[in-house]
């Protein structure tokens, strides 16, 4: 699934060659009324958490959301399309473009100012890619009683709790702070969550600004990590790039299951093992 980070990228895409333009036309596989926004001016290209917003000057807004499997293009007028156009679920054009969403799942049409009651939207936690994100607010949402038990591996996935990290940061994250996924949010100590949500600000923010065609990251540390693009991530049964013991793998959560993976010697339990045994 798309992480905060590639949708900050999509926006920046697409914003030079949406902004400011009049949408001639728009089509949606899905019957969302996108027909609406024709005529209007489109006045921002922006990514909320893992949501795309583009807004209107009429006050209506195309919400998309990419789940596994979606993504954006941009084309100029007759162009071909890279992906069938079957696999279109949303076409909007401007005078010099057209942007295609291909394979999302989620598209609607809603009104700017409806986004504070929106059920997607409104509840979203502070959002890891914004300049402006609220520490504070992100520490005050983990340590909500709602999660009080819940293990911090599905606290940080929790979009209402920090908006815009995925499994594969979340793994990363856990293991480069070296914090074991089944301990539960109440259990770690303030310094230990600020220094999650810092790491993983801190590498969806140099993945959202690195240059295209780069190398993602995902990494904190390349020489300690041999240059090598993941630490436990889809590396079930390999050895780990720390200590050699090889990383686990298990579906964790009840809502929606997403697949974990740590080294279960540098993410042990705390009390478990010593530093020294690390």
């Amino acid at each position: 699934m798309p992480e905060g980070d590639t949708l900050v990228r999509t926006a920046d895409g697409l914003r030079p060659h949406l902004l400011g333009r009049v949408v001639t036309a728009a089509s949606a596989r899905n019957g969302a009324q996108v027909d609406r926004l024709v005529g209007a001016r489109v006045e921002s290209v922006e990514a909320a958490g893992k949501n795309l917003l583009i807004r209107c000057s009429n006050g209506l807004e195309v919400r998309t959301h990419l789940r596994m499997n979606g993504t954006w293009h941009r084309y100029r007028h007759g162009e071909r399309w890279r992906r069938p156009a079957a696999r279109a679920v949303l076409v909007i054009e401007v005078p010099e473009a057209v942007a295609v969403c291909f394979d999302a799942p989620v598209v609607e049409v809603l009104e700017t100012r409806a986004e504070r009651l929106h059920p997607a939207l409104a509840g979203l936690g502070p959002d890891l890619l914004r300049d402006e994100f609220d520490e504070a607010e992100a520490l005050r949402r983990l340590r909500d009683p709602l999660r009080a038990v819940t293990t911090i591996a599905e606290a940080v996935l929790d979009q209402r709790a920090l908006a815009g990290i995925g499994n594969v940061y979340r793994c990363e994250v856990l293991f480069i702070e070296r914090v074991d996924p089944f301990a539960t949010a109440a259990s770690l100590d303030d310094a230990a969550l600020l220094r999650l949500v810092a790491t993983a600000r801190r590498l969806l923010r140099a993945n959202a600004d690195r240059r295209h065609g780069s190398e993602r990251i995902t990494t904190d540390g390349a020489r300690e990590a041999g240059g090598a693009p993941l630490w436990v991530y889809g590396r079930a049964g390999r050895p780990c790039r720390r200590c050699r013991t090889p990383i686990r793998s298990m579906s964790l959560g009840n809502d929606l299951p997403r697949t974990l993976w740590w080294c279960p010697t540098c993410q042990r339990p705390s009390g478990s093992g010593t530093d020294e045994d690390q």
